[in-house]
């Protein structure tokens, strides 16, 4: 008896968790940004769609003009435009790919070399590494069981707030929120570790209201 009692419970918490983040996610949505991404800042492994919408990790080694934003070792890139105030939503769709970070970036980021991607460095990101899981870049990263796998992810900013939110917008839930202070511009980032043959793109999309 008291075990039912504690299933319904669960169950109960469970659907109210569910439908505050459903109701969360249409509120922040009207704050909705076109991303576009910056060619010169990808990475020489990394191509872009036309539309600068989506990135792939090509699997070969470019041969790109050595422009002092691109990052030559880690394979990035940001967006063109970043956020210095207010707030900002935005979609990805990671599909069933593995091995990404994905989230913002302060604009002065070290782009040559190798660099760790956490908070003390300026990352605010959900990574999806395969054999390992998912996690959120703080230092140590904080490890998050996620299931079922998030298809596409909503990023929210909200910059006075100093906050960075993740959630699964198929599923209808939150993921995971970075509360911090920012003082310096802004910039939507992927990194994609290696060429994924499962599904190699990742898209960024603007939120669509048939999917709120």
């Amino acid at each position: 008896m008291i075990r039912r009692s504690v299933s319904n419970l669960e169950a109960t918490l469970n659907e109210t968790i569910d439908k505050l983040a459903d109701s969360e996610i249409k509120k922040i949505a009207k704050y909705s940004v076109d991303i576009v991404l910056d060619p010169d800042t990808a990475n020489p492994w990394l191509q872009l769609s036309q539309d600068r919408r989506q990135v792939r990790h090509l699997g070969a080694w470019q041969d790109l003009p050595d422009h002092p934003d691109r990052f030559d070792t880690v394979v990035i890139v940001v967006g063109r435009d970043g956020f210095t105030s207010g707030r900002h939503y935005w979609e990805v769709q990671v599909g069933d790919k593995d091995d990404w970070y994905l989230g913002v970036a302060k604009s002065s980021v070290n782009r040559k070399g190798r660099i760790s991607v956490s908070t003390t460095q300026g990352y605010w990101a959900l990574a999806m590494k395969k054999g390992q899981g998912y996690r959120a870049s703080t230092s140590p990263p904080l490890l998050l069981a996620l299931n079922p796998k998030p298809k596409r992810v909503g990023v929210y900013v909200d910059y006075e707030e100093g906050q960075v939110s993740f959630y699964d917008v198929k599923a209808r839930t939150h993921i995971y929120t970075f509360n911090d202070s920012f003082t310096e511009k802004l910039l939507p980032f992927f990194y994609l570790y290696c060429c994924d043959k499962a599904s190699d793109t990742i898209v960024i999309c603007p939120a669509n209201e048939k999917n709120l």
